[in-house]
Parts: C-alpha cells; structure tokens; sequence
C-alpha cells in the first residue's frame, strides 16, 4: 500500500502561481500531520558532475537542487516532478525527509516531503530549504538567498546559521 499511496498522493497538491516566489505548491485537499506528499524527484548526479554543470553560471537564490547524500545530488532541473516548485519557508509546514535506501546503495536513498502538521486545502506547502554554504555569508550571498516567506519568524535569508 505503500507505494499505491506515493503513486496516487499527487492529486493532493496542485502547482500554480506563490505569493512567495515564481510557482509554488498547494494542498488541494486537506493533508494529515506526518503524510507523505511527495517524492523529491529529478536526474541523480554526483557532487562532481553538478559543480561542472553548474559553477559557470551566476547564483540567483533559484534552485532545483537537492543533496541527497555525501555521493549524490538530485538535479530536478532535468527529470525533475512538481516537488521542484514548493518553496522555503523559515515557518514551514513540511519538512523534507532523508529516506536510506533498504539495499544499502546510497544511488538508491530519496528525499520524500511529508506534512509537519496538518495542512488544509488552499495552504501552499513549504519547508526549509537547510542552505549551508561553505565559508563566511556575505552581504551578497544574504542578498541572492533572501527569504520572502512573510513568516513573522521570517530570517530574510534562506541561508541556515552558521554552527
């Protein structure tokens, strides 16, 4: 049953236009606290083949990339599902899950998004992105990775604390 409800889960979210940010997405039914929603889905790539992807092109504070684990990162910009489109919130309502494969192959771990409490239909969903850079923040990183979340516990930036 398991995987009959990851297969039909979608019909409980729908993508439109955020008030946070570019395309967001929305419970379009009332989802229960610690459901699961969706997986994370898109091209599973090394660290490697992303930096070389990646590192010419300019940081914007968008993107459809997920570490996965010490070996892989999901590119959701190719292969990439509606899970792609829930934005950040420094007050979310779902948190994204590291699930260990059962096989013990790192290739075969996912991310699965689940609700932090019960969302009704209409709410967007969100959880927080965990952005750590390494090195000190700037002004300018601060700048690219602002937060418009309009929590009230809102940090401006989707860039986590330093430890």
């Amino acid at each position: 049953t398991g995987s009959l409800q990851r297969r039909f889960m979608p019909s409980k979210i729908a993508v439109r236009r955020s008030k946070i940010h570019g395309n967001g997405v929305f419970a379009a039914q009332a989802i229960k606290k610690g459901e699961f929603i969706i997986q994370y889905k898109g091209l599973l790539r090394s660290h490697a083949e992303v930096d070389a992807a990646y590192d010419d092109e300019e940081e914007t504070g968008h993107t459809f990339l997920f570490t996965l684990n010490d070996d892989f990162v999901i590119d959701a910009n190719i292969k990439g599902n509606s899970a792609r489109w829930i934005n950040h919130s420094c007050s979310p309502n779902c948190d994204s899950e590291h699930v260990d494969a059962e096989d013990g192959n790192p290739a075969h771990d996912r991310i699965e998004i689940k609700a932090l409490r019960n969302i009704k239909a209409g709410e967007e969903l969100s959880y927080n992105y965990g952005i750590r850079l390494a090195g000190r923040h700037t002004a300018k990183q601060k700048k690219i990775w602002r937060c418009l979340c309009g929590s009230a516990k809102c940090t401006g930036t989707m860039l986590q604390p330093k430890r």
